[in-house]
């Protein structure tokens, strides 16, 4: 079971490498092109890292606003919170903040930079359909969220492809209104390569950013399962998932990597941007390694 997570930890270094790669090709052929000097490619990097930095420090608090997140206390929910309390003393991590999300929708998601910072929430509906054993392996899997540092991954990986795009739009507005170095702003070769340029990259961004959230969703059900020693729990409560998902009233898709299962409606293009694997592929990992954990 450590080799998988090991393994999960490695490929997530990967893909944000393969992230990098791409910032590092735009930027490159950006300045070659318009003779920027490399100032096209640092300033982009300087502001993506800026905004990432913020995100960094602002992206706990507005999850849970966008999300409709009420906090409460042990007395609100004792349920919810003392399972939550027994995880976090099992893994000896500080308390995290309970929130509860007015929502049918069966979900969970947590957030925080680190351990101290930590907040877990459950919606209404999970609440509902989820016995004790299978909400302790939801609420496992978010705390192993926050004992991986997700939270640090996913706001990196966000950065990243705030870079791409903002790389993509200069080259394409260069295309149509600026020159490159040789004052051929009309030369088509430039043009296409502009136009290439603005749809590609941000497509390759999104699956980029999409497949680091499904590397860390594997990590995390790993990490939830070792935690309770009950993969069978887990897998359980991940069928539920799978049976009664619907999607939430509030749907914002920059938070929806959050979530412990995709709170978007499913569109035409679901399978190659979505955030989460399949919950049969996690459920069937779950019980290929359950005499692992």
């Amino acid at each position: 079971m450590y080799r998988a997570i090991a393994a999960n930890k490695r490929n997530t270094i990967v893909i944000i490498m393969a992230f990098i790669v791409l910032i590092g090709l735009l930027g490159f052929v950006a300045d070659y092109l318009y003779g920027g000097g490399y100032t096209i490619f640092i300033g982009t990097l300087i502001g993506a890292a800026a905004y990432t930095l913020f995100q960094y420090f602002a992206a706990g608090k507005q999850a849970l606003a966008m999300a409709g997140a009420r906090p409460i206390e042990k007395a609100d929910n004792p349920r919810l919170y003392r399972i939550v309390e027994n995880l976090a003393i099992t893994e000896g991590m500080p308390m995290p903040k309970v929130y509860i999300v007015d929502d049918p929708a069966p979900n969970a998601f947590a957030t925080g930079r680190d351990p101290k910072t930590a907040s877990v929430a459950a919606t209404t509906g999970l609440l509902e359909i989820m016995n004790d054993r299978e909400l302790t392996g939801v609420m496992a899997h978010e705390l192993g969220h926050v004992k991986n540092y997700d939270i640090r991954v996913s706001t990196v990986v966000f950065g990243l492809t705030v870079a791409v795009g903002l790389i993509a739009d200069i080259l394409a507005r260069m295309a149509f209104f600026g020159g490159n170095r040789n004052n051929n702003g009309g030369n088509p070769i430039v043009l296409v390569f502009g136009l290439v340029a603005m749809l590609v990259a941000p497509l390759v961004a999104a699956m980029i950013q999409a497949a680091v959230s499904r590397q860390r969703e594997y990590l995390a059900d790993a990490t939830g399962a070792l935690t309770t020693r009950d993969p069978e729990g887990l897998a359980s409560a991940l069928q539920k998932l799978g049976d009664y998902a619907r999607p939430m009233r509030r749907q914002q898709s920059t938070m929806a990597h959050l979530w412990m299962n995709d709170p978007m409606k499913p569109g035409v293009m679901d399978r190659m941007f979505q955030t989460h694997p399949p919950i049969p592929e996690r459920v069937k990992r779950l019980m290929e390694n359950s005499t692992r954990f």
